[in-house]
């Protein structure tokens, strides 16, 4: 069941965090904020506030371990507990590797890998006392091929894989049932290509965005079926394309 849990969600001011949050608050549960635009964040926490949902927001940079940790405290603080862990928060550079985007790589490394392990930090010890809960790590279908161009953010999203099916093992081993399931979307609507900085390939991918990609509600939605199982049965990992996508 949705109802009720609490679900923690990075990189929630836009794209699949943003309505992911809109989709699971409208279901019942208690949804936490985090992403680096505050004014983005109060937008998205007073639509569902005012839509008779329960949210709270901290302005969260998951590339610093601290904040990622403060915003489990702030959701300790708020409702006592944390249900769901969504890794969202993440960024698609683009580029050949004779170009030397060190820069592109570098931030693609903290956000897209080290993020995701700040929030299994942040998360996980809370899980385990309670015997319960559920790490969702949004990675990407660049984590199961590569093309030219594609490297470095391949690498991070494979990374994210890696580290969730070596946590989904771990947390079997715990007592009570602890969940990871990894999301891997094809083609949609949001806001990652701002975070290119190669127009020679951002031009290339708009384009095949503009011809495939399709509205983000339609991840959000499968992340909700994901959570909405029985606690003793987990989906592990979800590759959703576009229908018409075909790579």
């Amino acid at each position: 069941m949705i109802k009720d849990k609490v679900v923690v969600i990075t990189g929630a001011s836009s794209g699949f965090g943003k309505n992911t949050a809109l989709l699971l608050a409208e279901k019942g549960a208690k949804v936490v904020l985090g992403a680096r635009r505050e004014s983005r964040l109060q937008k998205v926490t007073s639509e569902i506030n005012a839509n008779g949902g329960d949210s709270t927001y901290l302005v969260t940079d998951v590339k610093d371990h601290r904040q990622v940790t403060a915003l489990a405290d702030k959701a300790i603080a708020t409702y006592g507990r944390i249900d769901v862990w969504i890794n969202n928060a993440g960024v698609m550079p683009q580029g050949l590797f004779i170009e030397n985007q060190l820069e592109d790589w570098e931030n693609a490394i903290d956000i897209n890998i080290k993020g995701v392990l700040h929030g299994i930090s942040a998360s996980l010890p809370y899980m385990q006392k309670q015997k319960c809960g559920q790490i969702i790590n949004i990675s990407s279908v660049a984590g199961v091929m590569a093309h030219a161009g594609t490297g470095v953010y391949s690498a991070t999203k494979w990374a994210v894989r890696a580290i969730s099916e070596s946590l989904r093992e771990e947390m079997a081993d715990m007592d009570g049932n602890l969940r990871v399931t990894i999301i891997s979307p094809g083609s949609f609507k949001t806001e990652l290509m701002n975070s290119m900085n190669n127009d020679n390939f951002k031009s290339g991918v708009e384009e095949f965005y503009n011809k495939f990609a399709i509205t983000p509600e339609r991840v959000a939605q499968t992340i909700a079926e994901s959570i909405d199982l029985p606690n003793d049965t987990s989906w592990n990992e979800v590759i959703i394309r576009p229908t018409k996508q075909v790579v």
